[in-house]
C-alpha cells in the first residue's frame, strides 16, 4: 500500500500528489490530508478512477483508505452537444462590472438566468474568489444556478475560497472543489468565458 501524505498541503496538492501515485500504478492507497475539502476533493478524485475510498477521521486529520475496483471511469463534466462547442465559464466575482454593487448584483442574477435558459448551456461553471458567495442558498442566484445544474452543466465551487471566506458548509449548488479539477475542467472546454 503507498501512502500519501498531504497534511499541510493547500489546495490543490493532496489531489496532485494522489494522482501522481495513481499514475505511477497504485491500486491500494492511503492518503493523509488535514481538512474536509481536501477529503471531498482526493475522494472524488479516486472515485473517478475506480477506487472504492473509506474515510477515518483522527482529531484533525484524516486517513483516506483506497482500492481499485476496476478501470477508471471517465468524468466528462457534461455530454458534448452535436455539433456545438462546449463552453465554460469562470466567475471570479459576485457581481458584475465592478463600479456599482447594486447593478452588478442584478446583472449577475440576469447573466446566470439567461445562461440556464440557453439552448446548450455551459458544461461547466467554475466559481472562485467572491464568485463563491453565488452558490449559497440565500443568494439570489442559487436557484438559477441549480436550473443550471439540472440542465447539464457541471458547477465546481473552489473550496480555498470558500474556506476563506467561512462558506463552506453552507454552498447549496455545485460542488465544493479544488483548483486541478476547476483548471482542468476549464482548459478542457473548447471555449472559456471570464465574468
Amino acid at each position: 500500500m503507498i501512502t500519501v501524505n498531504a497534511v499541510g498541503k493547500a489546495c490543490p496538492e493532496p489531489v496532485i500528489m494522489t494522482r501522481a501515485a495513481v499514475e505511477k500504478g497504485a491500486v491500494e492507497l492511503e492518503v493523509l490530508v488535514d481538512n474536509t475539502v481536501a477529503v471531498s476533493n482526493v475522494t472524488r478524485f479516486l472515485e473517478g478512477q475506480g477506487f472504492r475510498v473509506q474515510h477515518q477521521e483522527n482529531g484533525s486529520e484524516f486517513k483516506l483508505t483506497a482500492r481499485r475496483e476496476g478501470s477508471a471511469v471517465s468524468a466528462d463534466p457534461a455530454p458534448r452537444p452535436q455539433g456545438k462547442a462546449r463552453l465554460a465559464v469562470l466567475v471570479a466575482g459576485k457581481t458584475l462590472g465592478r463600479e456599482d454593487k447594486e447593478l452588478g448584483e442584478v446583472l449577475i442574477k440576469g447573466f446566470l438566468g439567461t445562461l440556464s435558459k440557453l439552448e446548450t448551456p455551459p458544461a461547466v461553471l467554475a466559481l472562485m474568489n467572491e464568485g463563491v458567495k453565488l452558490a449559497l442558498p440565500d443568494a439570489s442566484t442559487c436557484d438559477h444556478l441549480k436550473d443550471l445544474e439540472r440542465a447539464g452543466t457541471k458547477i465546481l465551487v473552489c473550496g480555498t475560497c470558500t474556506n476563506h471566506f467561512g462558506v463552506t458548509e453552507r454552498v447549496g449548488v455545485g460542488t465544493v472543489s479544488n483548483m486541478f479539477e476547476i483548471l482542468e475542467a476549464v482548459t478542457g472546454a473548447d471555449k472559456v468565458l471570464s465574468v
